[in-house]
């Protein structure tokens, strides 16, 4: 048993909370707006992101990040990627001992291009920071809290840290992996947001199976091809963060990147999904990056540059899927032949 503070208490963070409550740890469940920890702690219920769940007695939320970070050197950062910066800046004011800081948003930060492992690494000194860990994987929030099964991995550059966060959260129906990438459970958790976005608008569309197989098969070839050169294991892309990931975000209506991309698809423009979703879309901010990042490493990645201009340069859904279409012919193994060649 353990004291761990979960900074987010929106649905992952809190499906989360679950889990290690579930286990018997003691968990602080930090989030900032006063009216949901209120709820939390008197209703036993978080309502706006996980409604009809009841929320185990060793959870306790809490509204101030001082307060959450006392007797614990173990933290889950659930925050979405655009507020780990700022979150963090905080963090390191007020902690007194080295953390082990355990992240699981998916995403890519814009302009600098960093990994949000290194965005952790740059913002946390280092006499504050014993290890990072990557919890990522095939994971609705909505099923965890009904504890439904799940796999994960945990991955981090001190594989032992790893373990300690598999030991944390394992159980019979969260069952937790390990894997020493983590270039590659990072790359291939973020960008299968953008695939996600791209399957949503093709069923927006009113495209049919075929569509969304194809977009699926291809999307992994592109995350492959980007995370390889960038130093991940090609046969990290066909596990639980690569083709596992990729298959329940594309297909799922939980997804909120598959439904933020069929908002687009039947019509509506980028501002108005974002308002009309309410949720944090990773997938967007993160297609900015890995557009640069194919600039940067000169990687052919035609869905993501398809999905840039969709988001970015008001291009129609529809136009967009007829150029990806008429690309010049190749070779389906093409990918796959110069990754391993480069390895």
């Amino acid at each position: 048993m353990e004291n761990i503070t979960v900074l987010g208490a929106g649905s992952w963070g809190t499906a989360l909370a679950i889990v290690l409550a579930d286990n018997r740890h003691n968990v602080k469940l930090w989030g900032h707006r006063s009216t949901l920890i209120d709820e939390i702690n008197g209703n036993r219920r978080n309502e706006k992101y996980l409604p009809g769940i009841d929320l185990p007695e060793r959870i306790k939320g809490v509204s101030q990040l001082d307060e959450s970070l006392k007797d614990t050197s173990t933290i889950v950062l659930a925050v979405p990627t655009k507020a780990i910066r700022g979150v963090l800046a905080e963090v390191k004011n007020i902690a007194i001992e080295p953390l082990t800081i355990v992240h699981v948003s998916k995403g890519i930060e814009p302009d600098t291009l960093l990994r949000i492992s290194e965005i952790i690494e740059e913002e946390m000194p280092s006499h504050l920071l014993k290890d990072v860990v990557v919890l990522s994987g095939p994971s609705h929030a909505e099923e965890v809290s009904q504890r439904q099964i799940t796999t994960v991995t945990s991955s981090s550059k001190n594989m032992k840290a790893a373990e300690y966060v598999q030991d944390l959260f394992i159980n019979h129906y969260f069952r937790v992996y390990t894997n020493p990438d983590i270039i590659g459970v990072e790359i291939g958790g973020a960008l299968k947001n953008i695939i996600a976005l791209a399957a949503g608008i093709t069923d927006g569309l009113g495209y049919g199976d075929n569509s969304k197989a194809a977009l699926i098969t291809r999307g992994l070839a592109e995350i492959a091809r980007l995370g390889s050169v960038m130093g991940g294991n090609p046969l990290t892309f066909s596990g639980l963060t690569g083709i596992g990931d990729l298959i329940v975000t594309c297909t799922s209506v939980h997804s909120r990147n598959w439904r933020a991309g069929n908002l687009l698809g039947k019509g509506q423009n980028l501002d108005e999904v974002l308002e009309n979703m309410g949720m944090v879309v990773e997938g967007v901010r993160t297609t900015k990056a890995a557009f640069q990042l194919a600039q940067k490493y000169n990687v052919k990645m035609p869905i993501t540059e398809a999905l840039y201009d969709v988001l970015f340069n008001d291009r129609l859904p529809k136009d967009a899927v007829d150029t990806l279409m008429a690309r010049v012919k190749t070779h389906e193994m093409e990918d796959l032949v110069n990754i391993m060649e480069k390895r």
